[in-house]
């Protein structure tokens, strides 16, 4: 193993490639959220207009009766937008190439979708969904443990750096412990390709979850590449992100036949629903103290602390411990097995706040966020749109508060605020936490 395949990109020391504007949606459509009936009040007037009233059930897809049990205990009702759009072509086998917002459902349509189609067959790995770093890989392992709860003969595997190679090795040798489904980061899925662990010729279903991550940088589209390269000719390839440049769809694209090309909303909308956006001006020595102000004046339930490197990760976490604040930090400085156990922490709420690089900052999912401030401002507009989608997901009321100290933070936040046509205003002296709160941040929601 390189050190390559045993590293995670930080990306806070990346330039992200932006640009790019999504088209439309098929059929006229507009964003909306699914509507888990575990965390909807019956007053919540403002998630109406974004929640919507379907007409479509996930019964309407004739889905395994495995899949709707699983589906109803799981609390969700109505599909999502993307759902509704995606879900019918990809459980046939279509190819599909899916750009929609953060938390609107996505990793529910290829779970769905590839479990559907599945027949398990031992020592076969018949699902290979690859993602750009290890705590996505495990959470959407776990998603499709949720999924497949019903289905016990399906074996799912999570495999990715840090870990012991062999380990995932012998797992694939032997018929009786070989996933049907591989969840992998492309470094060690690629390591274990190349000596021959992995057989990968009975792949029928190759999925990219926040792709343009992965194929924008050259040494992990290599990987993806070689790992395509071992597959069948004859494959279903999904992709799925929240940002999609135009650059990008064109390489996607030539991973695919014909694709069902699915683009919620306009570049203008590409923001969330239910989320209040503030900004504060302040020198870089006073960010310290005004951090302080808001935990302890804001009603939270869980934050979301965004910092530009490791270093200060590190040092805001120590801070805010002394400061008698339930915080935890997560970056690319810690051990493997450190990482998920402190995602795993937070995710089930032991943990309040998170203080975390970009490494956090896409696909990772945790119901319990309604707010996320950005200690250090996003380094471009795709970046902030991806960390502002930790909190209001699936539609839910949250706060997003941003600091801006130089005037390299004011010129992303202009382009924010242009790009995306979203009022980003002055944080007011006080803000009503009705407004940022809500039954469903308080709900442990499912938030595939």
């Amino acid at each position: 193993m390189s050190s390559r395949d045993e590293e995670l990109i930080d990306y806070e020391d990346e330039n992200d490639v932006t640009n790019g504007a999504p088209v439309p949606a098929q059929n006229g459509a507009t964003a909306a959220a699914v509507a888990p009936s575990a965390g909807v009040a019956d007053g919540d007037k403002d998630k109406k207009n974004y929640t919507g009233i379907h007409s479509t059930g996930f019964r309407d897809f004739l889905l395994k009766p495995e899949l709707l049990r699983a589906i109803s205990d799981l609390g969700f009702e109505h599909p999502s937008e993307v759902q509704q759009e995606c879900i019918p072509q990809a459980v046939l086998g279509m190819d599909v190439l899916c750009q929609a917002k953060s938390g609107h459902g996505k990793t529910a349509v290829f779970v769905l979708a590839t479990l559907q189609q599945l027949e398990p067959q031992d020592g076969e790995v018949s699902v290979i969904v690859l993602c750009h770093t290890r705590e996505l890989a495990f959470q959407i392992r776990n998603e499709y443990l949720r999924f497949a709860k019903y289905m016990p003969d399906i074996r799912t595997s999570v495999f990715y750096g840090g870990t012991p190679v062999q380990k995932d090795a012998d797992l694939l040798k032997d018929p009786k412990t070989c996933p049907h489904i591989v969840v992998a980061t492309p470094g060690r899925l690629n390591a274990l390709a190349r000596d021959k662990y992995l057989n990968a010729k009975h792949v029928k279903h190759f999925v990219l979850d926040e792709c343009d991550k992965m194929l924008e940088q050259l040494d992990m589209r290599r990987d993806v590449q070689e790992i395509f390269r071992v597959t069948p000719h004859s494959k279903q390839v999904m992709m799925f992100s929240a940002t999609l440049a135009k650059e990008i769809r064109v390489t996607c694209k030539k991973f695919m036949a014909n694709p069902l090309e699915i683009f919620v909303d306009d570049e203008t909308k590409l923001t969330l629903h239910g989320l209040q956006q503030h900004f504060v001006k302040l020198e870089e020595v006073q960010k310290n103290r005004k951090l302080n102000d808001l935990l302890d004046t804001l009603e939270f339930n869980q934050v979301v602390i965004f910092v530009k490197s490791v270093a200060r990760a590190i040092e805001l976490d120590k801070l805010l411990k002394e400061c008698n604040f339930p915080s935890i930090s997560i970056h690319s400085g810690l051990s493997q097995e450190e990482r998920i156990s402190r995602y795993t922490q937070f995710k089930n709420f032991e943990k309040r706040i998170l203080v975390a690089t970009d490494i956090f900052g896409r696909g990772i999912d945790v119901e319990r966020v309604n707010i996320v401030i950005n200690y250090d401002a996003p380094g471009d507009a795709d970046s902030y749109l991806h960390r502002v989608g930790r909190a209001g997901r699936f539609g839910t009321k949250g706060l997003a508060i941003t600091f801006i100290s130089t005037d390299a933070d004011q010129t992303v936040m202009n382009d924010i605020q242009s790009r995306f046509e979203v009022a980003v205003t002055e944080l007011p002296d006080h803000i009503d936490p009705a407004t940022y709160r809500s039954l469903t941040n308080d709900s442990p929601l499912v938030t595939s």
